[in-house]
């Protein structure tokens, strides 16, 4: 089954006063891959200003500006309409003995090691070797990921963008970031090469076509077993068409929608908005 979905984020700060100078990264253009067409994308900012794109380490499509006029507030609209479908089944036939190996070991090691969102957790730890026994390494995934789903509540507002997957953990709520930022740490335990994705998630499938749905950024996991694949402990759901792929990374750091850097006053404040609708 594919969706045709269109999404508008729009996201910005507003100075207490004005700032004379900002230089940014958006990460906000989906990505195309064998899973999801791209047929339109286009992010305006306000103040105007001239953007250059690049794609980074991780495969990310950056859009990047810098602002030299004095402003009181910067929007960033990100506008896009996309054909999904369900994950392209893929080869999980990678062993316990595989994911040892020398070559794949150095080819993801930057998958394998802990973070600063990630960090190592002795509670997590032990729990990973409980789940990984009697499963090959495809289905301990899926055991991690429901295992997070079922122990985890979701509660928006009892973490901070800045929380940890041990924060989320001993506190045992969090938010969508929470919930795959602490799959990962168990993941990583079991020597599973996994990664942090950013996106959307059309949240009402029952929703009518043209009917717009407010969401926010939501994100999930990608697991090496063989081949990568893609997993949603927030919801313990396969990615499908109601999910739309913006960013990769090892955490939520690699992957933060906007971020940058401006002289002026030392305090703003961050507003976003998010509609997702479904138009085929």
């Amino acid at each position: 089954m594919t969706w045709q979905v269109r999404v508008v984020h729009s996201t910005g700060y507003r100075y207490p006063s004005k700032v004379s100078q900002s230089f940014n990264e958006v990460r906000l253009t989906p990505r195309a891959d064998r899973r999801q067409v791209v047929l339109f994308s286009r992010i305006e900012t306000t103040p105007a200003s001239r953007l250059y794109r690049y794609t980074d380490y991780w495969g990310t499509s950056v859009t990047s500006f810098d602002l030299h006029a004095p402003h009181a507030e910067l929007k960033v609209v990100a506008s896009s309409v996309v054909d999904t479908a369900d994950e392209v089944p893929a080869a999980h036939d990678a062993t316990w003995r595989d994911l040892v190996d020398g070559a794949v070991l150095d080819r993801y090691a930057e998958c394998l090691e802990p973070t600063g969102y990630t960090p190592r957790d002795r509670e997590l730890t032990a729990m990973s070797r409980q789940l990984r026994r009697g499963h090959d390494p495809a289905d301990a995934v899926l055991a991690a990921a429901t295992w997070v789903h079922e122990q985890l509540t979701y509660q928006p507002g009892s973490t901070g963008v800045h929380s940890s997957a041990s924060d989320a953990w001993h506190a045992k709520e969090g938010v969508c970031q929470d919930y795959a930022h602490v799959t990962l740490v168990l993941l990583r335990a079991m020597g599973i090469p996994a990664r942090y994705v950013s996106g959307y998630l059309h949240t009402r499938p029952e929703a009518a076509l043209g009917q717009k749905v407010s969401g926010e950024s939501h994100a999930w996991v990608e697991a090496w077993t063989g081949s990568w694949w893609a997993y949603d402990p927030t919801n313990d759901i396969p990615v499908g068409e109601r999910h739309v792929w913006v960013a990769t990374g090892r955490d939520y750091a690699d992957v933060t929608p906007l971020k940058g850097i401006y002289s002026g006053s030392a305090s703003s404040a961050l507003e976003v908005t998010v509609d997702v609708t479904r138009l085929a």
